[in-house]
């Protein structure tokens, strides 16, 4: 049973939307997907999402009586683990066509959750009374064993955020598309030692649905998933086994690849969640398209950008194009448009694309290998 992504598309706008809320950039993006699709909610009898609202409500606001459900949250990645948990619940016969989608006002927080994090918790526990809260002061942890162990310099980490400008600046929708040099990422205030600015993700609105179904019951443009893995590590970064490399990236990329049958060679097109600078350079290295302490470099040489022999966050990535905070939904668009040919920076006969998610602090991570054709 071949299993493909039949419909995707975003919200009308990406940015600052104070106007819209979480709910209805879940619904917008969500009746994008149907027509993307060119089918009706009447043809969806799955539904997956994840947070406020749930999947339980987003199908009672679209009239969906769902056989199946999914409201697995494990971050940014989750909308990677949901296409990987829709394909086996179609294959096993529990549902045949399913709606995955993605609304956040990360930006304007109109009608987002407030985040619990009480003295109770991990963090609460054992981070917390050290200074270490939020993104910002987890994330340098680990980039700071990094460039320590590997020798990976300033210059180096801010060619990640040049490098992905490169492509912004070829689409329209990206939120920053200006070109930018390694002096100005460097020049940007410091937010956490050692991330700059232009090194942290965005903060904007937005949304994205996917519809998942069998290529039998596509209508349009489908999509093949090849193969996915999924793992997760330490609910709190303090607990990873080594600071300079993500075994959740790991452990699911050799599931991925291992299922589609493929070689590193075969790969035309890469999405590699990027919270900040770091997270590519780890994704590079942990899904062994180079080896260790290689990837700052192998950016650097423009081997990334435009015209370069891997093709990296063609639409920007989360530093240029948008992050709402849970980034997965769009690096799928992305590769959903590259491997349809709509790309607005569109990799020339693009067929094989790789995406890597990132849940939380490298908490939880999965991976999809895509194609335009099935083999």
């Amino acid at each position: 049973m071949n299993i493909v992504i039949a419909g995707a598309a975003e919200t009308d706008e990406l940015g600052k939307l104070p106007h819209m809320s979480t709910a209805q950039l879940h619904l917008q993006a969500a009746r994008n997907a149907l027509a993307d699709a060119g089918m009706t909610k009447d043809d969806i009898d799955g539904v997956a999402t994840v947070g406020v609202p749930g999947p339980i409500q987003i199908a009672h606001a679209l009239g969906i009586a769902p056989a199946w459900l999914d409201g697995t949250g494990v971050g940014g990645s989750s909308f990677l683990f949901h296409v990987r948990h829709a394909a086996a619940a179609i294959r096993a016969g529990m549902c045949t066509t399913v709606l995955i989608t993605h609304g956040e006002s990360g930006r304007s927080r109109v009608g987002a959750p407030r985040p619990a994090l009480g003295p109770d918790s991990l963090i609460g526990q054992f981070e917390l009374p050290y200074g270490v809260l939020g993104p910002p002061t987890m994330f340098t942890l680990t980039a700071l064993r990094y460039m320590k162990e590997t020798g990976l310099t300033h210059e180096q980490l801010a060619e990640v955020a040049v490098a992905q400008r490169r492509w912004a600046h070829r689409n329209p929708r990206a939120m920053y598309q200006d070109m930018i040099t390694v002096e100005d990422v460097l020049a940007s205030r410091m937010v956490a030692y050692p991330f700059h600015l232009l090194e942290c993700c965005l903060v904007t609105d937005g949304g994205g649905a996917l519809i998942v179904t069998t290529e039998e019951r596509a209508r349009r443009s489908p999509v093949h998933l090849l193969g996915s893995g999924e793992s997760a590590e330490s609910p709190i970064i303090s607990q990873m086994e080594d600071f300079t490399t993500s075994a959740a990236f790991r452990r699911s990329g050799e599931a991925a690849f291992a299922e589609a049958g493929i070689s590193h060679d075969d790969v035309d097109h890469l999405m590699i969640y990027d919270a900040f600078a770091h997270v590519p350079i780890y994704g590079l290295e942990d899904l062994g398209f180079v080896k260790r302490g290689e990837a700052g470099p192998f950016i650097a040489e423009g081997h990334t950008s435009p015209g370069g022999r891997l093709p990296l966050n063609t639409n920007g990535g989360g530093l240029s194009y948008t992050h709402t905070g849970m980034y997965g939904m769009f690096a799928i668009q992305e590769s959903v448009r590259q491997l349809r040919g709509e790309a607005a920076a569109q990799v020339p006969d693009a067929e094989v694309s790789v995406v890597l998610g990132n849940g939380g602090m490298f908490a939880s991570a999965a991976t999809l290998v895509l194609a335009g054709h099935r083999p």
